[in-house]
């Protein structure tokens, strides 16, 4: 973990007992402790207040642009300029490593742009991951197998904000002779920051499917 990485954080709400996920970033590091941002609830964008002992579960993209999970407890509250959190910080045995076929992968239709060697449209994702997606392609499109394309989405999140991603992929497989026709892509350059947005609206989706198996 480096100063300035991104971190995904879901705490548990003593009050309604519900999963909350925010965001923070590293700003400091020792040798037991990490300082971090005070974190942002995704949904109200607002800055939430944790008390000494909660526990967190973290996730971040690591430099291997792996996810990366751990478990940690708020140490102590820093009275500084900004003001700041200080979270237990793990030992390396103790970070799990997912790899990028493991990402989440959540059915979703998101805006998209696909940009080809010899075809260019628009459309929407069937399903989407941190390491890829999966589009609806017109009847009149071809592709092939290797294919390097160019990705432009817009991910609408649970606060009202939208992010705009855009990253190039690879066709990795093809589902076109059926009334749904369908591509599957693999990332292969997308910014940290991106990747980050794009699990972060995965869990979003997670947690809102949750939510409706149990009402």
């Amino acid at each position: 973990m480096e100063i300035g990485t991104s971190l995904t954080l879901e705490a548990i709400n003593p009050e309604t007992n519900e999963t909350q996920t925010c965001r923070s970033r590293i700003i400091d590091q020792q040798a037991n402790k990490l300082m971090i941002d005070l974190p942002i609830d995704d949904q109200s964008s607002q800055t939430m207040i944790y008390a000494e002992g909660t526990s967190f579960k973290v996730t971040y993209i690591g430099a291997d642009k792996n996810v990366h999970m751990f478990d940690t407890t708020l140490v102590s509250k820093i009275n500084d300029n900004p003001p700041a959190l200080a979270v237990r910080r793990p030992e390396d045995a103790s970070i799990k490593t997912v790899q990028r076929r493991q990402f989440i992968r959540v059915n979703t239709a998101v805006d998209a742009a696909i940009h080809g060697t010899n075809n260019s449209f628009t459309t929407v994702t069937s399903d989407l991951s941190g390491g890829g997606m999966a589009v609806i392609v017109p009847q009149h499109q071809r592709f092939d197998i290797g294919e390097e394309v160019a990705v432009w989405m817009v991910l609408p999140m649970n606060a009202g904000d939208y992010h705009y991603i855009h990253a190039l992929s690879e066709v990795t497989r093809l589902d076109l002779d059926k009334d749904i026709r369908k591509i599957s892509l693999k990332f292969t350059s997308l910014k940290q920051d991106d990747q980050q947005t794009i699990i972060r609206f995965c869990f979003e989706k997670q947690l809102d499917a949750r939510k409706k198996e149990l009402t």
